[in-house]
């Protein structure tokens, strides 16, 4: 999943973070596993339609690929994506590398600022490149998507199996098209019944 060789954070389209979300949840046929971090990547994740499956993050900055690393270890027959932005995302690849879960999944919205938090530039505004500080981590199988094509050609493979895998979108600065409803037990236990882990109530 090397991608094209000559794409890096700054020469990669800017594409739409809403519309990369529909792309990826399009592709979901087995009841995979969603975390979206906070902020408007589960806002556009709840937006492009709710799952069971999906658990979306409320106020808890850098949980995200914890939560779904726990989640792949548990669960080693599901599928398990993580929905990240770059602001979140520093700090935990290598843990995930060294745990090596190949039914794990990252996908790393990138549009440069702690877009929630008052749009400050993070890292990745400047010289850090997230794919390669990845595979610097361990995790071998990290690409930037150049396009939309591309990025659901990886989606593709990443589902496949045999990860984990980082995927990083250079996103337009657009706020998302929805907010997440803010009731964490609901969200927890919607979950929960999504990953056959607990039985419905009614």
């Amino acid at each position: 999943m090397a991608g094209k060789a000559s794409i890096g954070a700054h020469n990669a389209k800017v594409m739409n973070r809403f519309d990369l979300t529909k792309r990826l949840v399009g592709q979901l046929k087995r009841e995979e596993a969603v975390i979206g971090g906070i902020g408007n990547a589960n806002f556009d994740l709840w937006a492009s339609g709710q799952r069971p499956q999906n658990f979306y993050m409320l106020g808890s900055m850098g949980l995200t690929i914890p939560i779904a690393l726990g989640v792949a270890i548990a669960q080693p027959q599901r599928h398990v994506i993580a929905l990240e932005g770059d602001g979140s995302l520093l700090g935990c690849l290598a843990t995930v590398a060294e745990r090596a879960p190949k039914n794990l999944t990252i996908v790393v919205w990138d549009n440069g600022i702690y877009q929630i938090t008052g749009s400050q530039p993070t890292a990745s505004a400047a010289s850090a490149d997230l794919v390669t500080i990845a595979r610097g981590a361990g995790i071998a199988q990290s690409a930037w998507a150049a396009d939309e094509n591309e990025f659901d050609q990886l989606v593709t493979a990443a589902l496949r199996g045999g990860g984990p895998t980082l995927i990083a979108a250079r996103i337009d600065g657009k706020p998302a098209v929805g907010t997440t409803d803010r009731d964490p037990v609901q969200i927890r236990e919607r979950f929960m019944q999504g990953l056959g882990v607990k039985r419905g109530t009614g």
